[in-house]
């Protein structure tokens, strides 16, 4: 059996030395707060450390997503409160990008076909929208391509009384097709937003049963 020694009161830390390290401590934590936390998780850069490291950026582009997500799913919620209010039932599955195109079309399909082809050119952080009028059930063939990078992009609706309509989401998107069947009349389309350091040019095509198509600039 060891006894252990004690170690004389010389050689422990006083209350002086102690409160000395929680002090600097306390710094220490607050420095990396301000300096590296707050600029990378909310894009807040009181110092101007974060803007030069990237770390502000970084933030700023986690804030926005989160942002257009709460926004995306708030309207989300709201037209399948409303379509349940209208019909009694929830809003039926509505097809959306990336899906084959049907062999038998809607009766409203087959009117005149339109046909455009667009090009839209993003900077860093930038985002633009094109739409099409459409009635309820038509359908458009599109495709679209990006050149120079990568975009985020958001397939959706409005119409009078009604901000927003999802179909689909994607992120870090090169390219999509397929066929946009519109679940009502009213303006139908794509917003593309460049989260890339260097400008990319995106190239829609369309073709199907539109009235106009409008560049929400």
């Amino acid at each position: 059996m060891y006894n252990v020694n004690t170690p004389p009161a010389s050689e422990l830390p006083t209350s002086r030395a102690l409160l000395r390290s929680t002090v600097i401590a306390a710094a220490v934590a607050i420095v990396l707060l301000v300096t590296i936390v707050m600029p990378a998780e909310y894009g807040v850069d009181p110092t101007g450390i974060g803007r030069v490291t990237g770390l502000t950026e970084m933030g700023q582009i986690k804030m926005a997503l989160a942002e257009e997500a709460a926004a995306a799913e708030a309207a989300e919620e709201a037209l399948a409160l409303e379509m349940a209010t209208a019909q009694g039932a929830p809003p039926p599955a509505i097809p959306a990008s990336s899906t084959p195109a049907p062999a038998e079309q809607p009766a409203a399909a087959a009117s005149a076909v339109s046909s455009d082809t667009v090009e839209v050119v993003l900077l860093p952080g930038e985002g633009r929208e094109i739409k099409l009028a459409m009635n309820e059930g038509a359908s458009v063939q599109f495709e679209w391509t990006v050149e120079g990078g990568v975009v985020n992009s958001d397939t959706h609706a409005d119409r009078p009384g009604l901000d927003y309509h999802g179909y689909t989401k994607g992120t870090s998107q090169e390219s999509d097709r397929g066929v946009l069947v519109a679940a009502f009349s009213g303006m139908h389309g794509w917003f593309w937003r460049n989260r890339g350091s260097g400008p990319v040019t995106v190239t829609l095509q369309t073709s199907g049963d539109y009235q106009e198509l409008r560049r929400m600039d």
